[in-house]
């Protein structure tokens, strides 16, 4: 099937300079894009996640540790989030 997408010039500029880079032609690109698209509907959670598990696990760090360091990053990303509505 053959399908027409017309793009903004700025659009089709990006896409030929990313099918340039990865070595394909744009058709190809758009397609393997829009098929990973697709797949990643599929997939659960768990197996969007399994990446950072694995990495957690091979990292060696404890339950405790671990949620000590997620604890401090929403602490401070909260406090990002505050003083960025304070403003100057």
């Amino acid at each position: 099937m053959t399908i027409t997408v017309d793009f903004p010039p700025a659009t089709l500029e990006r896409l030929q300079a990313e099918a340039k880079a990865s070595g394909k032609d744009v058709e190809t690109f758009v397609r393997e894009a829009v098929e990973q698209k697709l797949a990643r509907r599929d997939r659960t959670f768990a197996e969007i996640l399994k990446p950072i598990h694995d990495a957690v696990d091979a990292s060696g760090i404890n339950d405790h540790d671990l949620n000590g360091l997620l604890e401090g990053e929403l602490r401070a990303t909260r406090a990002e989030r505050r003083a960025s509505r304070q403003g100057p």
